[in-house]
């Protein structure tokens, strides 16, 4: 009955949206005239739960850089503007791309996280997706891809991240012999025995097959921060006698975010200064929304020297700001944690060869012999074509020496393997400004605060150990 009930309530609340939308339709504009150095994206639309998630998500999936935004959700309306470039600071002038753009954010069904909860390219029927997270170790993510590698499982796409002894991984599988989803739940269940065979007599192992339909599937890397987030990454004590993981460096602008009242108005007020990056704002955005909270007004820019600056203000979405100090301290530590758990400072190596059976486990059991640890990874493969990049180092986070690097091009063999990144033979660049940035921060962000804040309404005047395993088809 309790159920009923919520599913009747969710419709109703479901077609008033689609009422409300249908009489107030999104507007988007994307002008490439307004700005010298960047496209300008214009999004106007009734707010709901998750509408600036929403819009975040779409320009950070395609791979869009976001040099400055203003945001503003009062009321009913929702109102924002993102200057936008792509990776290497161009304008973005694709008409497909922009075309993209406008129709997805002005589509019926974007904003409405009840009607449609994923933005999967693939329907959920075409794979099987499987869940992971667990405490992390070295060779870990070798021994899940022997695992499938084995049940006859290909990987279609995958993304793990590591964070604070913790990881998590969304794997989509296939059937390698017949393609398509696994819907034999005996199937299932000895895919989630074998994998829990990983845990070596650890307790807390969950398996569930789902027909699921695609709607109830989620964004991956929003699914990922959630899965990290309800294992309590973010809460470094919880953990502190699991293995240690990989050092990392300290980064450059360090990392701040202050959580202050602003009792005037009503509103908790949230600063985040940090090393720039792509999709720091999905992830930021994401974190807050899924913590439940609502983004009233905000404003972010890009610094100087790679930095990153993130001003919001937010209500619980019950109308409250932030509560206690216990409160104010887990939100300061769901941010940092957000805001790291992309970050991969290890060595990035990039992978591209013609897809066969079991090319993952072979290609992560090589990493495993040269006693290389996995941070990151994020695997794809489409058209035949492979294409898996890996953020590594070596278990105690130590630079990895360029004869390891030739070693393992010399065994892949076949694929190509290109070094993307690494950070180990770089200069270590800003530390000193690092150190200047953390100096007297706190009145830094009360004056910064208070003066932006003035800024952004008058901006808007106008407008007013797997513990958990998880499989589903």
């Amino acid at each position: 009955m309790a159920l009923t009930a919520a599913v009747a309530g969710g419709d109703a609340h479901d077609e008033y949206a689609k009422l409300v939308r249908g009489m107030n339709p999104p507007r988007v504009v994307v002008d490439n005239e307004a700005s010298d150095e960047a496209t300008v994206i214009r999004v106007d639309s009734v707010s709901s739960h998750g509408t600036l998630l929403a819009v975040v998500q779409v320009i950070a999936d395609l791979g869009l850089v976001i040099r400055k935004a203003y945001f503003s959700s009062d009321g009913s309306w929702f109102m924002d503007v993102f200057n936008v470039t792509d990776r290497d600071g161009n304008k973005v002038l694709d008409d497909q791309t922009i075309s993209y753009i406008q129709t997805t954010l002005e589509a019926d069904d974007w904003y409405y996280p009840e009607v449609r909860n994923t933005v999967g390219i693939v329907p959920a029927e075409e794979y099987t997706v499987i869940e992971l997270t667990g405490t992390d170790r070295p060779g870990l993510l070798s021994e899940v891809c022997a695992v499938l590698a084995g049940m006859r499982c290909a990987v279609r796409s995958a993304e793990l991240w590591t964070h604070n002894t913790r990881v998590a991984a969304v794997v989509h599988v296939t059937d390698d012999d017949a393609g398509g989803a696994i819907e034999d739940e005996a199937r299932i269940a000895d895919i989630s025995a074998r994998l829990g065979n990983l845990l070596r007599g650890q307790s807390g192992v969950r398996a569930a097959a789902a027909a699921a339909a695609p709607g109830r599937l989620t964004h991956k890397e929003r699914r990922l921060h959630q899965m990290m987030f309800d294992d309590r990454d973010y809460d470094g004590g919880a953990f502190a006698s699991a293995p240690s993981s990989p050092r990392r460096r300290a980064p450059s602008p360090p990392t701040e975010v202050t959580v202050t009242p602003c009792a005037e108005r009503g509103y908790t007020a949230v600063v985040v200064r940090c090393r720039d990056r792509p999709k720091l704002l999905f992830d930021t955005v994401c974190t807050i929304t899924d913590m439940g909270y609502v983004i009233h007004h905000g404003t972010v820019s890009s610094e100087p020297r790679g930095g990153a600056y993130q001003e919001y203000y937010i209500r619980h979405v019950d109308g409250d700001p932030v509560r206690s100090e216990a409160e104010r301290q887990r939100v300061v530590q769901c941010l940092e944690a957000a805001i790291e758990r992309r970050t991969a400072d290890g060595l990035a190596l990039e992978v591209r060869t013609c897809d066969r059976a079991g090319l993952l486990s072979d290609v992560t059991r090589i990493f495993r012999e040269n006693g290389l640890t996995i941070r990151r990874a994020e695997i794809s493969s489409e058209r035949g074509e492979a294409v898996d990049t890996f953020y590594l180092s070596d278990p105690q986070g130590h630079p990895v020496e360029a004869k390891t690097i030739e070693a393992i091009r010399a065994q892949v063999g076949e694929a190509t393997l290109r070094v993307k990144h690494n950070p180990f033979a770089d200069g270590d660049g800003g530390g000193g400004g690092g150190d200047r940035r953390s100096g007297g921060a706190t009145d830094d962000v009360a004056g910064s605060t208070a003066f932006l804040f003035g800024n952004l309404f008058k901006f808007y005047r106008p407008f007013q150990n797997f513990s958990l395993i998880k499989l589903y088809s």
